[in-house]
């Protein structure tokens, strides 16, 4: 075990990742699911998204839920567009579909965006849409049964350039504070942190993970109260599920995590190593390595 804040990070950044075994799952399971839509729908194009793709996805693989988007023909739009239940119908369709096929599956459920299939092992979701006339997509959102415009795949190249940008370290660090989130009540969704963080670290050098961690939950604690747009410039707030009534429960958790890091960062300098440490499991008890 690490007994150097160095080395713990080191593990950290290891124990975050998932397992090249399950990676090989993961693309067998996701190749099969796209094969039994394309045999219901004429499909136009698809594509992994999500975390998994932008490489934002935390370990376990258990916890984890690997997404796939599915660009259907213009005339599923057409039958459903205002007819046969909306978008909320077409995601009831593929629910039908893969229902068939995954007849032994205890959970197949439209959820929001998706369609939301429970592995034993992981979770996978469906996201339909079609082209978007001028660039980019339309998914179908059964929450207000609406069609919503986003880019999934500007998304990954958006991540991409910025994790370039910051020499790969953009990326682990996204990692780490899904890993806060997730061990401090997972109130942050997803996508949200990852937008933030593309936000707050626009021109701005990471130079270690802890000033990294430290400086994100400063800023963060008042980006949050500002609307976080999609950055593929669609004009959707990834953040308009926190209301104004659990708006102080977020700010309060970016602040505790602030005060973490920064007695963390202290005890660092003055060489305690074992102090620092144990504030740093306590801030990411599911990954962070203990002392000794």
């Amino acid at each position: 075990m690490p007994f150097t804040i160095a080395e713990s990070f080191t593990k950290l950044r290891s124990n975050l990742e998932i397992t090249f075994p399950q990676g090989e799952t993961v693309s067998t399971r996701q190749q099969t699911v796209r094969r039994v839509l394309a045999s219901n729908f004429t499909i136009v194009d698809d594509f992994l998204t999500g975390s998994y793709a932008r490489w934002t996805m935390i370990s376990p693989l258990s916890e984890a839920d690997i997404d796939i988007f599915i660009c259907l023909d213009p005339s599923y739009y057409n039958a459903f567009n205002g007819a046969n239940g909306g978008p909320a119908g077409l995601l009831g369709r593929v629910r039908v579909a893969l229902r068939q096929t995954y007849t032994s599956t205890p959970d197949i459920s439209r959820n929001g965006q998706a369609v939301t299939i429970r592995f034993s092992d992981f979770v996978v979701d469906v996201v339909v849409g079609f082209n978007r006339q001028g660039g980019g997509y339309i998914i179908a959102n059964a929450v207000n049964n609406f069609w919503l415009s986003t880019d999934p795949k500007q998304h990954v190249l958006l991540m991409s350039a910025a994790n370039k940008y910051h020499n790969g370290n953009l990326v682990p660090l996204i990692k780490m504070i899904k890993s806060w989130n997730k061990s401090h009540g997972s109130f942050f969704r997803s996508f949200h942190l990852e937008v933030l963080a593309l936000n707050i670290f626009t021109n701005v050098t990471i130079t270690d993970f802890q000033s990294g961690l430290r400086f994100f939950f400063e800023k963060a604690r008042t980006a949050v109260r500002n609307p976080t747009l999609d950055p593929a410039n669609y004009g959707d707030n990834v953040g308009r599920y926190i209301t104004s009534a659990t708006m102080e429960q977020g700010v309060q958790k970016l602040q505790g995590a602030f005060n973490s890091a920064v007695h963390a960062e202290n005890y660092g300098k003055r060489g305690d190593h074992k102090a620092a440490i144990a504030i740093w499991k306590h801030l990411m008890p599911y990954h962070f390595p203990a002392y000794g």
